[in-house]
Formats: structure tokens, C-alpha cells, sequence
């Protein structure tokens, strides 16, 4: 792994152990890029999340899932790309439905609302189908995202994200699992409201047309990066709506028609201990 790379990985490891946000890694992927230019810089930059992935493993965090981003066609466009990406999620970062969620252990945070899935069956086959997909699926829950950036400021391009884990961060998960064959997943509707007002609606729609394509590109996807996705995974299918910011002592709610609802409470301290 080229030198620019680990540093790379340390500057956002060490943004994230610290509470403190990091300068952009884009100018030291584009020097590992420099030194061979045949490379692709994404590879590249999954390769920095994977160095920090290991590293967190090696450390005891336990992985139960993934998280896929970019699966609004607009936010695609913004950024110049064509598919979505992916990050880890682990268990350290999974908080309860309304258990208030620490200040101190976001970066930046931003919600979006999302329908989970939870994997009953592994899926490794070079492609997969549509009904691979709903064969594996155990149950679907509605789940709040809080997203984060160890990049200041979210001046983040598509390398930095992909780099930053996906800019991923905690995600709340509803307690009430609900079969696919109860949903229409495309047009099933999202109101997410802060104190009681909306702040972003949606469909499931807005998620590269049905959250089951975004997890079909992601089964393909982990099986071409040899990290097939496995029975118990979770799925965090990508944004329903709009992301919006967080403050200290906001209460995010979720609804998703035929999922129910699940929240999202800040504390409302700033202490960094």
C-alpha cells in the first residue's frame, strides 16, 4: 500500500479518535495516483477505508453489516458519478429507537431516514438476482442514518467520502421487522420530522428507484470485492429524502408507510470527554 495512502488512513483515523475533523485526503490519493497512473483512484480509495476497516477489526470492533451511499440519482450527478458506494457498519455504531445518542460520539452529524434490511442468507454469487435478494432477506426495519465527516466541514469529493468509510456514522434501527411481501418499497412514503415539523420527505422511490436495486448493486458489488454479504448482515439501503443537520437536543422521527417508525434523539451536551 503506497505511503500516501497509510497517511491517508491515519489522518482520518486519527480525525475520528480525536473529535476533530481532518483536512481532505483527495490531494494524498492523487499522489498515490501520480506514482502509478494506470490506477483507479475509487480502488484506491476504498483501498484507505479498508486499511482503517482492518485496523478497527484488529482492534475488536465486530462488523455486522453495510451501509450504501450516493443512491440519489442528484447527489450522483453533483458528485460525477454513476453508481453508488459502500462503507462498514459495526456494532459500536448501532443505537437504540429513541435511546438519546451522545454529542461527543458524532462528527458533523447529519440524519437521513432509510429502509434497513436484514439478511437471513448469505449472498455470494457473482450476480445476483432479484429474487436471490428477496430469498435472502430475513425482514426489513425503518432506520434513521446519522451520518458523519471526518473531513472538515463535509468539503469532501468522491474519493474523500469513499475514503471516510462512506461518510458513515451511527444508524438507529426500528424494533418492529416487517416481510417484504407486506411492502411496496417504491412507492411506500417518508416524512421525517424534528419536533414534530417535516424536514425531508420522500419514497422509496428516491433510492435508485426501489432500495432493493441499491442492495442488489451492493450483493454484486462485496461478492467483486471478496467480502460476500453474509446471513445477519444488515443493510442500510441509502436516503429516502433529503439529509438534514443535526443540533444538540434534536429529535428526529422517522415514518415510513408499512414500516412504522423509528427515532433518532440527540443529547443535548457538546462535551467532547
Amino acid at each position: 500500500m503506497h505511503a500516501a495512502l497509510i497517511e491517508a488512513a491515519n489522518r482520518l483515523r486519527q480525525a475520528e479518535r480525536d473529535g476533530q475533523p481532518c483536512p481532505p485526503v483527495r490531494e494524498l490519493i492523487a499522489s498515490a495516483l501520480a506514482a502509478d497512473p494506470s490506477a483507479d483512484p475509487v480502488a484506491l480509495a476504498y483501498a484507505v477505508q479498508h486499511h482503517n476497516t482492518q485496523a478497527a477489526i484488529t482492534a475488536g470492533q465486530r462488523p455486522v453489516g453495510r451501509k450504501i451511499g450516493l443512491t440519489s440519482y442528484a447527489v450522483q450527478q453533483q458528485l460525477g458519478v454513476d453508481q453508488p458506494d459502500f462503507g462498514q457498519l459495526f456494532a459500536s455504531m448501532a443505537r437504540g429507537d429513541d435511546q438519546p445518542i451522545a454529542w461527543r460520539d458524532t462528527q458533523q452529524p447529519k440524519v437521513e431516514a432509510e429502509i434497513a434490511l436484514v439478511l437471513e442468507h448469505d449472498l455470494c454469487h457473482e450476480r445476483h438476482t432479484m429474487a436471490d435478494l428477496i430469498r435472502a432477506t430475513a425482514f426489513a426495519l425503518p432506520a434513521i442514518e446519522v451520518v458523519g465527516s471526518r473531513i472538515a466541514q463535509w468539503d469532501i469529493r468522491l474519493v474523500d467520502t469513499i475514503a471516510d468509510n462512506a461518510s458513515s456514522g451511527l444508524f438507529v434501527l426500528g424494533s418492529r421487522p416487517v416481510q417484504l411481501a407486506q411492502l411496496d418499497l417504491v412507492h411506500c412514503g417518508m416524512s421525517m420530522t424534528l419536533g414534530g415539523e417535516p424536514v425531508s420527505v420522500g419514497a422509496g422511490a428516491a433510492c435508485l428507484g426501489n432500495p432493493l436495486n441499491a442492495a442488489l448493486w451492493l450483493a454484486d458489488t462485496m461478492v467483486r470485492f471478496g467480502a460476500p454479504l453474509r446471513a445477519g448482515d444488515i443493510l442500510l439501503t441509502g436516503a429516502l429524502g433529503p439529509m438534514v443537520a443535526a443540533q444538540p437536543g434534536n429529535v428526529f422521527t422517522a415514518h415510513i408507510q408499512g414500516l412504522g417508525s423509528v427515532t433518532a434523539a440527540f443529547e443535548r451536551s457538546t462535551e467532547h470527554d
